[in-house]
């Protein structure tokens, strides 16, 4: 009796494993900080208070202000005193008041804090 022929071995697939690259992650937006000193914004100076001015005080006042998306000030802060209170209040009322170009992270705006400078100082 004839033996059938033995079946030719089959070659095994070699299946890879996919591996999936992953995702692209985006960018993250670039941040950028709210402006006070756009030239269009057209925001007053402080008052400089009489006692001061009468008392020849200058001084230099550092505020923090949280800006909202729409530009408006909604906190401030007394990041560095002049070492003279009315100064100090003059800068913080002002500051409260003003109107800001808003952070922005990519092309939406968003709510972030900026540190604004006041210096008081006498003219002759």
């Amino acid at each position: 009796m004839e033996q059938a022929p033995e079946p030719a071995p089959v070659a095994a697939a070699q299946v890879a494993p996919v591996i999936e690259a992953p995702a692209r992650a985006e960018p993250a937006p670039v941040v950028e900080a709210p402006r006070f000193n756009a030239a269009y914004l057209n925001n007053p100076p402080p008052a400089y208070p009489l006692a001061a001015r009468r008392r020849g005080i200058e001084g230099r006042v550092l505020v923090r202000a949280e800006i909202q998306a729409d530009g408006s000030c909604s906190r401030v802060e007394l990041k560095k005193t002049s070492g003279f209170d009315p100064l100090d209040q003059a800068a913080l009322e002002a500051v409260r008041k003003w109107h800001f170009v808003p952070a922005k992270k990519g092309a939406q705006a968003v709510t972030a804090w900026v540190e604004v400078p006041i210096t008081f100082k006498l003219e002759n």
